[in-house]
Formats: structure tokens, C-alpha cells, sequence
């Protein structure tokens, strides 16, 4: 076997140099694997909710278009990275072969099912077909391939869940997990997205960290997702408003919190032109964590300059030690959680 470089820069076609999520294009010829890299034989890509909505609304909600651009984006770029919001989502998979460097230095064998914790948009992909799309879960089943370099981190899929109902969770892991880091008792959290996969999840843990002298608000988008929160009952309050009229959103806010605001604001959503919501109802010394990849993060910078907030904005790092672990635990001890993600994700 060639030897292969730890992040995977010998897959990098062009330009030369550059780490794989940045590159232009992949190699993804499958036929030979390189020494220190794991093939996957790939069931289900799970595409970022940002970027599915994208490639959904280009594609007039058509799945066969919606076929054909995603095809398009692996031909061109050897892997799935969306050309317009950059983002590219994850995989689950079955391990096909293990690069004879790390035999023995792994927790993986052939045959093992894994979800992959590393973007799309920095994984070698090959797409033989595309089965099935399920655009309310932003799921596409496929027969392909793809590599996991050296770097690269990955679940194994328990035994005590399905697969879709884990890799529902494991896509959005970073977001519960570093909920759990930042959030403090007695701490006010405005959760913007409340009603979706990220959101549901961070608010279960939103609610645990912050506890009884705490509060918990959640911002969702339609009727539908802020009935499911308020019966899910994470959340002091929930409301539901449109996220890209910050005014209107501070003015409830102000309300809700005695004109206090929040110490910790979590923006899960997927679409553009909501960081001066999360900037404007958040206190000076609070947090901002901008888990959604349809963040314009020069739009928070200067917003926030704009407006005098000097308010701490944190770029939603899909991964933190342990994410994995903590968020399928959430899915383990919270009934409610689980009952609502296998209805909506797994079933």
C-alpha cells in the first residue's frame, strides 16, 4: 500500500498544499486504498441542513433534481461540499477495508458500522447511485464509497438504537455537546431553532446545565415545531417568530427576561440572516454560539461592531471530546427525546 499523510493531503488534486476540506477537488478513485486510511461502503449520507435546504430550494423540491446536483457537486469535486454554503454534512457506513498502517491501532474491524463525525466536505466520495431521498430528514441513501483518513473521527452505531435514530443525533453532535461546556446554573439560554434536530437536542441539555434557577427560552420557526417544544417541555418559554427580524425578536425577549436578555444565545438554524437576532438578545458579557453553517460570519463581526456589542461569538466547531457520547446518552435517558427523534428521523 502507498503510504498516505495523516489529514489526507495526498487525496488533494487541486490546488496542491491545501488541506482536503478547502480543496477544489479529491481524488476518489476507490480502487486502491492508501496505508493509513479506512473504506467505507456507504449506506446514508446525511446532508447539513444548510446545505440540503440550498440544494432543495435550487432544485424547486424536485428529487430528481436534487439527484442530479448532488451527483454533479461529486463529479466535479470528488467529494460532497456545496458550492454555494460550503457545508457538507456526514455518513453512516460499513467499514469495507483498514489501511495496513492502522491494523491494530484502531477500535475497528471490516464489518463494523460507523457513522463518520468529519464533514462531507473534506471526505473522498463516490456516488455509484442514489436510491432514495427523504427530504424532511435531510437523509439520501446511496450505493457508494468513501475514505476516512488518518485524522478522521467516526461512532460506531450502538446496539440499543437504530441507525437512522443514531445517525440523526450523531449529525448534529457538536451542538448538545458544547451546550453542556457553556451553559451554567442559573443561566438564561435563548435557543434559535429550537423546533429542530439541534435545537431539541440543546435544549434538553440547555435545561440540565442551567437548572432550577435558570431559564430556557426557545425560539422556533413555525406553529408546528413550537407546539412539539412546548409539549416536550425543555424550555421556561417558547415562542415562535422569524428569526432574520431581530427587533421583533429582542422586543419579545426584553419582555421574557425583565429587559435582562441572555447570558448564553445557541443559533441552530438553517437559513441566512440571523446573526443580529443572536447578537441583539444576547448581554454584553454573554455568549453566542453560532452552531449553524448558514452563518455569515463577517455579517455577526461587523453587526456586532455595528451595534456595540461586545458580546463573545463562537464558531460552531462540529466537534468537542466526547460529542458523540453525550448526545446518543441524551437519546438514552430522555424518553421524550427519543420518542420524538424516532418519529421524525427514524421511523
Amino acid at each position: 500500500m502507498k503510504k498516505g499523510n495523516k489529514y489526507g493531503l495526498h487525496r488533494v488534486i487541486e490546488p496542491k498544499g491545501v488541506l482536503p476540506q478547502p480543496a477544489n477537488k479529491l481524488d476518489n478513485n476507490m480502487d486502491e486504498i492508501y496505508d493509513n486510511e479506512i473504506l467505507i461502503d456507504v449506506r446514508t449520507l446525511n446532508v447539513d441542513s444548510a446545505s440540503f435546504t440550498q440544494i432543495e430550494e435550487q432544485a424547486g423540491g424536485d428529487k430528481a433534481e436534487i439527484a442530479r446536483i448532488m451527483l454533479d457537486i461529486v463529479a466535479k469535486q470528488g467529494k460532497h461540499r456545496n458550492p454555494v454554503t460550503g457545508s457538507g454534512g456526514m455518513l453512516l457506513g460499513v467499514v469495507e477495508k483498514i489501511g495496513e498502517a492502522l491494523e491494530g491501532k484502531i477500535d475497528l474491524k471490516v464489518g463494523d458500522k460507523i457513522a463518520t463525525l468529519v464533514s462531507l466536505s473534506l471526505t473522498p466520495l463516490r456516488i455509484d447511485k442514489i436510491k432514495d431521498i427523504r427530504p424532511d430528514i435531510d437523509q439520501v441513501d446511496i450505493d457508494g464509497k468513501a475514505i476516512l483518513f488518518e485524522s478522521g473521527i467516526y461512532a460506531k452505531i450502538p446496539d440499543d438504537m437504530p441507525e437512522t435514530l443514531a445517525l440523526s443525533a450523531l449529525d448534529v453532535a457538536g451542538a448538545p455537546a458544547q451546550t453542556a461546556k457553556l451553559v451554567k446554573p442559573g443561566d438564561t439560554v435563548l435557543i434559535i431553532g429550537a423546533g429542530g434536530k439541534s435545537g431539541m437536542l440543546c435544549s434538553y441539555e440547555a435545561r440540565k446545565r442551567a437548572g432550577v434557577t435558570g431559564k430556557v427560552i426557545g425560539l422556533c420557526h413555525s406553529e408546528r415545531s413550537t407546539k412539539r417544544m412546548q409539549d416536550l417541555g425543555f424550555c421556561d418559554h417558547v415562542f415562535s417568530a422569524d428569526a432574520t427580524q431581530p427587533v421583533a425578536v429582542l422586543e419579545k425577549i426584553q419582555e421574557l427576561t425583565k429587559g435582562q436578555l441572555c447570558d448564553i444565545t445557541i443559533n441552530n438554524v438553517n437559513i441566512p440572516d440571523t446573526e443580529m437576532t443572536s447578537i441583539l438578545c444576547t448581554k454584553d458579557t454573554g455568549i453566542v454560539y453560532f452552531f449553524s453553517m448558514a452563518t455569515s460570519f463577517t455579517k455577526a463581526a461587523l453587526g456586532a461592531e455595528g451595534v456595540g456589542s461586545d458580546v463573545t461569538m463562537i464558531v460552531g466547531n462540529g466537534y468537542t471530546k466526547g460529542h458523540a457520547e453525550i448526545t446518543l446518552q441524551l437519546l438514552r435517558e430522555s424518553e421524550k427525546l427519543r420518542k420524538i427523534f424516532t418519529e421524525l428521523y427514524a421511523s
